[in-house]
C-alpha cells in the first residue's frame, strides 16, 4: 500500500481542553439559583417519568448505573419533587376482629384521620369505664333492678310454698341435697327414718311410691316454672341493661358515626365496638358489694372488673400516619430485610408465655411508602433472606400481606395472626448495577414482569456551554447541602476540566457526581485550611493533587525501580526488536500508567509467532487475540508471494502478572518488524495502540495515564527534548493531560504524535520510509520493507535447505 505522510505532533492546546472562567455567567456560586432538575441524564429522567406515571401493573422501575453516578440521590430528588405535587395518601390502621381475633381488620382513612380515630376510641373507652360504672350505681338503676329481682323472688317463693303445702298434705317432705330436691315420706313434717320404712308392709310401701311418683312430677313442673321465671327475669334484666347501656352509648357512638360519615369501614367497626361493649359490659361494671349476682347473673370480684388488658381490644393500631406529609411519601429503605420491608408481628412474654394481638403489628417500608414511592438497593434486597421473594409476592398480588418469617421457616408452631392484607398503591424503584440488572433479567422469570421500566444512568454527558453552567448549579447544590464556602468561577472551571478528565473525553463531562461532590468538599477543606473565604481554582487543584498523593504509593515505588534500573526501561538510544509499550494499572479508584519493555526475536522456521505470555499462561484472551491479529497482518502484508518461513517470539520483559488487553499490539508488531528487518527502533519514544489485520491503528483506553506514566519516567531519567509517545489518532479527543505534561510539550521537551497506520508509527520509530511495492514485487533500496523482505528471503532459503538436507544444514552452510 502507498506510504502515508507522518502526522505532525500535537500542539499544547490539543492536549487539554480548558474551561474559560469568563464563559461562566457568575462571580461565585452564591449568585446561582438552586438546582431544580436532574442534569445530564435525559434518558433516565424520561424513564423515571414513565414509570412513575403509568398506573398499570408491573411498571416499577430499575435504576441502573455505576456506583457514584448519583443514581440513588438523583432518583430520590426527582421523585421527591414529583411527589410534592401529588395527593397525600390515606392512613392505615389495624383494629380488633371481635369475631376472630386472629384475623385483625385493616381500616383505611383519609390522611390525619387515623390519629383522630385512635384518640376517639381512647376517649370512648375512658367514657365507658366512667359512665357505665356510674349508671349501674345510680339509684334509678338499682331500684329498678331490685324491683325486678324482688318480683322474681316473690314468685319463686310462692311457687315453693304452694309445692310445700301440696307435699305436706300427702305426708311427704322436700329435702334439698347437693344434687337437687328429694321427696321423702314424713310424719308431721319430719322425714321417716329408713328403718321405720322397712317395717311397713309391701302394700304400704307401694302406696308411698305411687304418691312419691305423683309428687315428683309436680316438683318437676314447679321447678320448670321457677326456671322459666329465672329466664324471664334474666331476659328482663338484659333488656334493662341494654336500655341502660344504650342510653349511655347511643349518643357517643352516634356522634362518632356522624364524625366519620362516608367511611363505611369505620362505621361498621364502630357498630361492632358497640355490640362488643353491650355483650361484655360487665367488664366496665362494679361488682355488688354484698356478693349479689350482677345484672348478668354472675358474681364479679370486688372493684372494677375492667383492666388495661381488656380495654386494649378497642385500641386502634395506627399503622401508617400520614398526617405530617405534604405530598406523596418517598421512602428510601437502606436495610431492606424481610421484616423491615413487609412489616412484622411482635410478641410479648408474660410469665414465660408468648402472646400477641393486633396492637403488636408493626409496619414495614412498603406500608410507609404506600401511595408514593419506595427506593431500595437491589443488592441488599437480594442478599437478605426472603426479602426478594416477599417483594415479588407483594408486587404480584398487589397487596401487602404480613406473614411472620418464623412461620415460613417452620420455627413457629404456635398460632399467630393473619392480618387483613392492605392494597398496594406504591411504585418500587430498585437501584443497582448494570450487571445485576442483566443477571436478574436473564435468570428471574418474574423480574421482567414486575420491573418493566429501565432507567439507565449514563456516566457521561455532552460538554456544552449549557452543561458547563449546569455544572455550576451542581457545585452550588453541594456547597449548600454541606454548608461550604462558595466557589468562584475559576474554581468551577477547574472542576469542569477535571470532570472531562474523569470522562476521558474533551467533548464530555462525567456524570459520576459522587466523585465530583467529593472533590467539591475536599477543595472547600483546603480553602478553609488556607484561610480562603471563597474557594479558588488553586484549592481545587490542591484537592486533586492531594487525592493523587494519597493513592500513588505503588506508582511512586515503580517509578523508583525504573529510575534505579531494577525495572529496565530505556529512554534514549536505539535497539533492534525492542520497544517501550504502555499499560495501565488500576488500584481501586486510582489508575496510573507504566511503561513495559516488549521484545521480539526471530529466526528461520515454521513455528510462526509464538506468544510467550500465552505459553506461560500469563496472557489473557484479548491479548492472545491481539497477537493472532499480528500474525494475520504479517501474512497479509508479506506472505502473498511465498509462504512465510519464520519462528518468532514476543514477550513483555519483567512481567510477572497476567497480561490482558490488545492496547500493546501495535508495540508488539513494531518490535517484531524491527527484529525481522534487523532495523533498530528509537527507545525515547513509547507506543500505545491496537492494530487490525490491515495495519490500521485503533483507539485504546487510559491514554492520559499512559502518556503521563512515560513522561514521569523520562523526567526522572532526564528530558532530552526528543522523547515522546505515539498514540492512535482516534484518541486525540480523549486527551486531558496534567499541566506539567502540557507545559513540557509547549517547551519542546516532550512530544505526542497521533498516527493512523502502522507505516506512520514505523517512520517515527526508525526514520525510514516503508517503501512501496514495485511491479516486480520488490521494494526500493533503503526502505524498511526492502530490508524486511531481504531477511524473509534469507529465512526462506534457510528453511528450504533444512527441509532438503535435514536439520543443521543451514548452520553448516553458514560455517562454511
Amino acid at each position: 500500500m502507498p506510504d502515508q505522510p507522518v502526522l505532525a505532533e500535537l500542539s499544547p492546546g490539543e492536549l487539554h481542553r480548558t474551561c474559560d472562567p469568563a464563559s461562566l455567567p457568575f462571580e461565585t456560586t452564591a449568585e446561582l439559583p438552586d438546582l431544580q432538575d436532574v442534569i445530564g441524564q435525559p434518558r433516565a429522567l424520561r424513564a423515571l417519568e414513565l414509570g412513575s406515571e403509568v398506573s398499570s401493573p408491573g411498571y416499577n422501575i430499575f435504576v441502573l448505573g455505576v456506583p457514584g453516578s448519583g443514581r440513588t440521590t438523583l432518583s430520590q430528588e426527582y421523585l421527591q419533587r414529583k411527589a410534592a405535587g401529588e395527593a397525600v395518601p390515606d392512613d392505615w390502621c389495624y383494629v380488633n376482629n371481635f369475631d376472630d381475633p386472629r384475623k385483625p381488620k385493616a381500616l383505611r382513612l383519609p390522611a390525619g384521620r387515623g390519629l383522630t380515630l385512635r384518640e376517639d376510641l381512647r376517649a370512648l373507652v375512658a367514657y365507658c369505664e366512667r359512665e357505665i360504672a356510674r349508671v349501674f350505681e345510680s339509684e334509678e338503676y338499682v331500684r329498678e333492678r331490685d324491683r325486678l329481682v324482688g318480683d322474681v323472688k316473690k314468685k319463686q317463693e310462692a311457687e315453693f310454698s304452694r309445692l310445700q303445702e301440696a307435699v305436706e298434705q300427702q305426708n311427704f317432705a322436700i329435702v334439698r341435697t347437693s344434687f337437687g330436691f328429694v321427696l321423702v315420706p314424713a310424719v308431721q313434717g319430719k322425714p321417716i327414718k329408713p328403718e321405720e320404712l322397712e317395717q311397713l308392709s309391701p302394700e304400704q310401701r307401694a302406696h308411698l311410691e305411687q304418691i312419691q311418683a305423683r309428687l315428683g312430677e309436680e316438683v318437676e313442673k314447679t321447678l320448670e316454672r321457677v326456671r322459666e321465671m329465672e329466664k324471664s327475669a334474666a331476659e328482663t334484666l338484659r333488656e334493662l341493661n341494654n336500655r341502660t347501656l344504650m342510653f349511655v352509648l347511643t349518643p357517643r357512638i352516634g356522634d362518632l358515626k356522624a364524625k366519620y360519615a362516608g367511611l363505611e369501614q369505620v362505621i361498621a367497626y364502630l357498630e361492632t365496638v358497640q355490640a362488643d361493649i353491650l355483650a361484655n359490659f360487665s367488664q366496665f361494671q362494679p361488682a355488688d358489694s354484698g356478693g349479689q349476682p350482677s345484672p348478668g347473673g354472675q358474681a364479679l370480684p370486688a372493684g372494677i372488673a375492667s383492666a388495661a388488658g381488656w380495654s386494649n381490644r378497642y385500641h386502634v393500631n395506627l399503622l401508617v400516619d400520614n398526617s405530617g406529609l405534604q405530598g406523596a411519601p418517598v421512602v428510601v429503605e437502606s436495610h431492606p430485610s424481610y421484616q423491615n420491608l413487609l412489616g412484622r408481628i411482635e410478641h410479648e412474654y408474660v410469665l414465660g408465655a408468648s402472646r400477641t394481638d393486633f396492637s403488636l403489628i408493626r409496619p414495614g417500608a412498603m406500608h410507609r411508602a404506600n401511595g408514593g414511592y419506595l427506593i431500595l438497593p437491589a443488592r441488599d434486597v437480594l442478599v437478605n433472606p426472603y426479602a426478594w421473594e416477599g417483594l415479588k409476592r407483594v408486587l404480584r398480588d398487589g397487596a401487602i400481606r404480613i406473614v411472620e418469617i418464623g412461620s415460613q421457616l417452620g420455627l413457629v408452631s404456635a398460632a399467630t395472626l393473619e392480618p387483613e392484607p392492605i392494597p398496594l398503591e406504591a411504585k418500587v424503584v430498585l437501584v443497582g448495577t448494570p450487571l445485576l440488572y442483566y443477571m436478574l433479567r436473564a435468570y428471574d422469570e418474574d423480574f421482567a414482569k414486575q420491573f418493566k421500566v429501565r432507567a439507565e444512568f449514563a456516566t457521561q454527558m455532552e460538554r456544552t456551554p449549557e452543561s458547563e453552567q449546569e455544572y455550576g448549579l451542581f457545585v452550588k447544590s453541594v456547597v449548600d447541602d454541606n454548608h461550604l464556602p462558595p466557589f468562584d468561577r475559576a474554581a468551577v472551571a477547574r472542576v469542569i476540566e477535571h470532570s472531562s478528565r474523569l470522562a476521558e473525553d474533551q467533548g464530555r463531562l462525567s456524570t459520576r457526581f459522587g466523585k465530583i461532590a467529593d472533590l467539591v468538599c475536599e477543595a472547600a477543606y483546603w480553602a478553609r485550611k488556607e484561610g480562603q473565604a471563597v474557594v479558588s481554582a488553586g484549592a481545587v487543584q490542591r484537592a486533586i493533587d492531594e487525592a493523587i498523593y494519597r493513592q500513588d504509593l505503588l506508582e511512586e515505588r515503580i517509578q523508583e525501580l525504573i529510575a534505579e534500573g531494577t525495572l529496565m526501561i530505556q529512554t534514549e538510544g536505539r535497539a533492534v526488536g525492542q520497544i517501550n509499550a504502555l499499560s495501565v494499572m488500576a488500584l481501586g479508584d486510582y489508575a496510573f500508567g507504566r511503561p513495559s519493555r516488549v521484545t521480539a526475536s526471530t529466526a528461520p522456521g515454521r513455528a510462526g509467532v509464538i506468544d510467550v505470555e500465552r505459553q506461560a499462561k500469563l496472557g489473557g484472551p484479548t491479548h492472545t487475540k491481539g497477537v493472532l491479529i499480528i500474525s494475520g497482518f504479517l501474512h497479509g502484508r508479506y506472505g502473498q508471494q511465498a509462504p512465510l518461513n519464520l519462528s518468532a517470539s514476543l514477550t513483555f520483559e519483567q512481567s510477572y502478572d497476567e497480561v490482558e488487553g490488545d492496547s500493546a499490539s501495535a508495540a508488539e508488531l513494531y518490535a517484531l518488524l524491527s527484529s525481522l528487518a534487523d532495523v533498530p527502533l528509537r527507545q525515547d519514544r513509547a507506543v500505545t495502540g491496537s492494530v487490525n489485520q490491515h495495519g490500521q491503528v485503533q483507539a485504546i483506553g487510559g491514554v492520559n495515564e499512559k502518556i503521563e506514566g512515560f513522561f514521569a519516567v523520562c523526567t526522572s531519567k532526564g528530558l532530552t527534548g526528543e522523547q515522546g509517545v505515539i498514540i492512535p489518532a482516534s484518541n486525540r479527543r480523549n486527551l486531558m493531560l496534567r499541566a506539567e505534561v502540557v507545559q513540557a510539550v509547549d517547551q519542546g521537551q516532550f512530544h505526542i504524535w497521533p498516527i493512523q497506520t502502522v507505516e506512520q508509527g514505523l517512520a517515527l520509530l526508525t526514520g525510514l520510509e516503508m517503501g512501496e511495492r514495485q511491479p516486480d514485487g520488490s521494494y526500493p533500496e533503503g526502505s524498511f520493507n526492502h530490508a524486511l523482505m531481504a531477511r524473509l528471503q534469507e529465512f526462506s532459503r534457510a528453511a528450504n535447505k533444512e527441509a532438503r538436507e535435514g536439520p543443521g544444514a543451514a548452520d553448516q552452510e553458514g560455517e562454511g
